[in-house]
């Protein structure tokens, strides 16, 4: 059901230091900082030959990046994405195999302008997931 890897998600606390830090010691292409309200966060993509890194860092206090950062002050992996077909279809199947959407379980636009659903990282090795549909 899942396809490719579309991203890897690390919550940092201070955005303009992590994207030059990839920018600069590791000769990333970064992408320029963009506001994603829906979700809380603004992010940074860096663009890999493979896949992307998200650098996540929350929009104001209401962010659940802030609770992330709370419990880990320097920052780290905060979830994976994978990509999928249909992500309605994901969804019921997940539901059925006993997997908890987040949220409402209604897609939301994510940074990509494509439909996303989280799941519980319980279920998952303790793991978030995001999954993207392509």
């Amino acid at each position: 059901m899942i396809g490719r890897l579309n991203h890897v998600a690390i919550a940092v606390p201070d955005l303009e230091a992590a994207s030059e830090q990839y920018r600069n010691a590791l000769g990333a292409k970064v992408g320029a900082p963009q506001d994603e309200p829906d979700h809380g966060v603004t992010v940074v993509f860096i663009e890999l030959p493979n896949t992307k890194i998200e650098l996540l860092y929350p929009m104001g206090e209401d962010s659940p990046i802030n609770g992330f950062l709370e419990k880990n002050p320097a920052g780290g992996i905060h979830h994976v994405c994978y990509e999928v077909e249909d992500i309605i279809a994901a969804r019921d199947h997940l539901k059925e195999t006993g997997a908890r959407v987040l949220g409402s379980g209604e897609p939301k636009i994510g940074a990509h302008g494509k439909p996303v659903l989280f799941l519980h990282p319980k279920d998952f090795n303790g793991c978030l997931v995001e999954l993207e549909q392509v």
